[in-house]
């Protein structure tokens, strides 16, 4: 079942059912008031035909028949009978079946609603009374509730009709309000399955209509075509790109290769340069394999704990200062409190990046600085290097971007290092920004909140 026919369908059941309880409802309680009313008009007859019965001073029969004859409702009958069960005045009505309703000898007031084979309805109060030779007798009065039938019957119409009138505009309503909710949805579904075939990207028209929950679904609709394109863009650019990283030293593995199976066995130095030349390429692979593998781990990666990012940088440091033992590596903290919560490994690839950047791309010393408050950490790397031209520090933390490939070719970079810092740094909900001048070397800046 289509969701147009289940709002249909729900709204008119629904609907329907409000309807037959609401009318049930005041079908009923509009019984009930009329028959109160009946049993309380017919009741004060009753009490004023006991009272004349009272003051009647005659015995005779002749006189209580004219008395019951002038307190004899329109349509129904009186009865007086003793314990027995018989009439101790003849039965006073104006129609014959009035007779044929089914009384009996009672020493308390009770009042009914009774109805006969044929469906008609009948008040009947029964009073007990004291005759006139002490005896305790019953008086029963009945009317037929004639009115109230073909009332509650023209009500009965008026509910069938007054329903009709309301289900059929609300099918009506419902049917429009199906095809206002449907109809962008329709054209989401549409665009989706467009978009699935053909690859084109499309996004949906907005209309230029009130900013209701379905319009922010096509705009927020848009807005995920527009990222998704991106991201696929991102993902060919990054795709292409690491092919010809992985291309250019299987290239030259296979290169010399072939030299040394073609001229090897003639010239044996060509060995040794084939064997570095191979196994310099296979470095360069496997380091561009591993960094490809850490932005993948980063991504999946996400447990945190208290960490100390003065103690991660200090290590950092002593480990280029080990490594590179003719190069310093100058480190200015300010006092404070360095506590964050983070992923210590991943944490430790920034200053990594960081340094080993400015270590390869600046001959003089390379200076860390770190400052702290109650809101953030600040840590800078700076080098006294080449610097990086305006146009270019846009574009230094796209993966595989390097400002000078062919130095950068010469020392082994593969253009990720600062990508996989700015995506570890944005994990961690900090920043990365980049100052620098050509000539004057470079100032990485990344900031941490606590």
């Amino acid at each position: 079942m289509t969701l147009r026919k289940k709002i249909i369908l729900f709204s008119s059941v629904f609907m329907f059912l409000v309807i037959a309880i609401s009318h049930t409802a005041i079908y009923f309680l509009f019984y009930r008031t009329a028959t109160n009313g009946e049993i309380d008009q017919l009741a004060v007859q009753v009490d004023a035909l006991v009272e004349a019965i009272a003051n009647n001073d005659s015995t005779s029969k002749e006189t209580l028949r004219n008395l019951l004859t002038a307190y004899l409702p329109a349509n129904g009958m009186i009865r007086i009978v003793d314990e027995t069960g018989d009439d101790i005045v003849p039965l006073q009505t104006k129609a014959e079946h009035y007779a044929n309703l089914e009384v009996g000898y009672t020493t308390t007031e009770t009042d009914r609603i009774v109805q006969d084979e044929k469906g008609r309805n009948y008040v009947i109060i029964e009073k007990p009374i004291i005759w006139e030779n002490g005896d305790i007798v019953t008086v029963h009065v009945a009317n037929e509730l004639v009115y109230l039938d073909k009332t509650m019957g023209t009500l009965t119409y008026v509910l069938f009709f007054s329903s009709a009138v309301i289900l059929i505009p609300t099918i009506i309503a419902s049917i429009l309000l199906s095809r206002f909710l449907l109809t962008p949805i329709q054209k989401l579904k549409d665009t989706m399955q467009r978009n699935i075939h053909n690859k084109n990207w499309q996004k949906i028209d907005v209309d230029d209509r009130s900013k209701d929950e379905l319009y922010e679904m096509e705009v927020t609709f848009n807005e995920m075509i527009d990222s998704l394109k991106e991201n696929f863009e991102k993902q060919e650019t990054f795709v292409s790109n690491a092919s010809h990283e992985l291309k250019t030293p299987i290239q030259i593995i296979k290169s010399y290769a072939q030299l040394i199976e073609r001229q090897g066995k003639q010239r044996p130095e060509l060995l040794d340069e084939s064997v570095r030349a191979i196994d310099s390429e296979a470095d360069r692979m496997q380091k561009l394999v591993e960094q490809l593998l850490l932005l993948a781990k980063h991504k999946n990666e996400n447990s945190k704990q208290k960490v100390n990012i003065r103690k991660i940088v200090s290590q950092v440091i002593q480990t280029f200062q080990k490594a590179y033992p003719e190069r310093n590596i100058h480190c200015e903290v300010e006092e404070g409190d360095y506590e964050t919560w983070g992923n210590t490994e991943q944490l430790k690839q920034i200053p990594y990046i960081f340094i080993e950047n400015a270590l390869k791309y600046s001959e003089d010393d390379v200076l860390v600085t770190m400052s702290t408050d109650k809101k953030k950490i600040v840590i800078q790397c700076t080098d006294f290097g080449e610097g990086i031209a305006p146009k270019e520090q846009e574009k230094i933390f796209d993966r595989f971007y390097r400002v000078d490939r062919a130095r950068n070719r010469e020392t082994g970079g593969t253009g990720l290092g600062l990508a996989i810092a700015k995506e570890i740094i944005e994990i961690h909900g900090g920043k990365i920004t980049v100052k620098s001048e050509l000539g004057q070397g470079s100032v990485f800046t990344w900031t941490l909140t606590k």
